[in-house]
This record gives C-alpha cells, structure tokens and sequence, in this order.
C-alpha cells in the first residue's frame, strides 16, 4: 500500500525520501508543473530588496538576465516560517527608502504587496513562474488505484488538491480516491477534499510537514500496517 504524494518537484522528490525513510511505499504525483515566466527590470528600477514567498521565484530567477544584478541585493524569504512572519521581518528589518522588488508566482494566494503597502513601502511585484496544472494522472498511479493499492494522499496546496481530484475524474479512479484518507497541509486545503466529496479528511494541525506527517501516522499508523 502506497502514500501519493502531489506536491510539485523538486519537493515531491524531498518529501517521497523523508517518508520512505520511515518505511512507506511512496507513489509520486506531481500535481502542478513548474514554468518559468521570463520579464525583464526596468532601468529605472532601483530596489533596496528583494522579497520571495517560495523557493520557485528564485528558480524561476535563474538564468534570466536580471539575475545577476539582483542576487547582490538583501533577500527576504519566508524560509521556515509563512508569509505573516515575512511581513513581520519586513517591518523590522527593512528600511521603506528604496523599492521593495517582490518575486512572485502567477497564482498568489495573498495580496502581501498590499499588506506592506500599508506599513509604509513601495512594493514592485514581478511574476517569474507559474504552477500550471497537470490535467492528467500517472499512469502507474492510475493503475494503484484500481488495484486499491493507495492507502492516502498528500496535498500541500489548495491548486494542486484541485488538480488531483479533477485528474482523478478523467481517469475514472474518482470513487476510489474520494474514500481513502486526505491529509492537508491546512484547513484551506482540507476545504477543497471536503468540496470534491472526500469522506476522510484531516488537516495538519500547523501548516508544516512534520505536523501533515503527523497526521499522518495518527490516520495510518506504522505498525498497524
């Protein structure tokens, strides 16, 4: 019995090690694709920082011409913590003189220009990738399906939840996805499995892996299997 997992890669690949390290069997289904967008920096353009939520804005930064002028500049991230204890570094830390020059998806979830907007800077937003859904499951993970051989799924966003239910409905593996266990990264996310008709849902209890992997050993014990 396997454990999908549909974050996106490179972090679906990070996650299907951590949980096979724990003896799981590891089904990998990337939901969201990642696509750089290319832009260029206006010459005027002056910022004094720059701000990323994700990981994939950096890597959607690579190899674009600005890069190298930017990766000079103080960066502000996220890391281990969410986008409400950036903002909190952000008043902190920075300094509202120069533009703040915020990297950013297609999809953003929060308006987080806007929220340091009203604490005094000049936030330039500029899009560098995109998660672009995957319409269709794998073929081995459609065949587990119907072998019932998947005993839970992983979801880390609302957008890839989304995709995987809606993928699952074209491959005909809908009723077999919908009973086993949902684990969610949040309520956001747990909101969406309840939407598409999911039976068993449980979000984690902070918005972290280690606490959606704990939910998931409270909803399929190692050595109950």
């Amino acid at each position: 019995m396997a454990i999908l997992v549909t974050r996106p890669q490179p972090d679906n690949a990070r996650t299907a090690a951590a949980l096979r390290a724990q003896g799981r069997v590891v089904l990998p289904a990337p939901m969201l694709r990642f696509e750089k967008v290319m832009f260029a920096l206006d010459a005027e353009t002056d910022p004094g920082a720059v701000v990323v939520t994700s990981a994939n804005a950096l890597r959607g930064l690579a190899d674009q011409p600005a890069a190298s002028a930017l990766f000079r500049l103080p960066v502000f991230a996220a890391a281990g913590g969410d986008a409400n204890d950036l903002r909190a570094l952000l008043t902190a830390r920075a300094q509202p003189v120069k533009p703040l020059l915020y990297l950013a998806g297609a999809d953003l979830s929060r308006d987080l220009a806007a929220e340091l907007g009203s604490r005094g800077f000049q936030v330039l937003t500029h899009t560098t990738y995109r998660m672009a859904p995957v319409p269709e499951l794998p073929d081995d993970v459609t065949s587990a399906f119907a072998a019932g051989e998947v005993e839970a799924v992983l979801h880390y966003s609302r957008r890839s939840a989304r995709a995987f239910f809606q993928a699952a409905g074209r491959a005909g593996v809908e009723i077999s996805a919908l009973a086993i266990p949902q684990l969610c990264l949040s309520k956001a996310i747990a909101t969406v499995a309840h939407d598409a008709g999911a039976t068993k849902v449980m979000a984690a209890a902070t918005p972290d892996e280690d606490a959606l992997f704990a939910a998931l050993a409270r909803a399929i014990p190692l050595n109950a299997r």
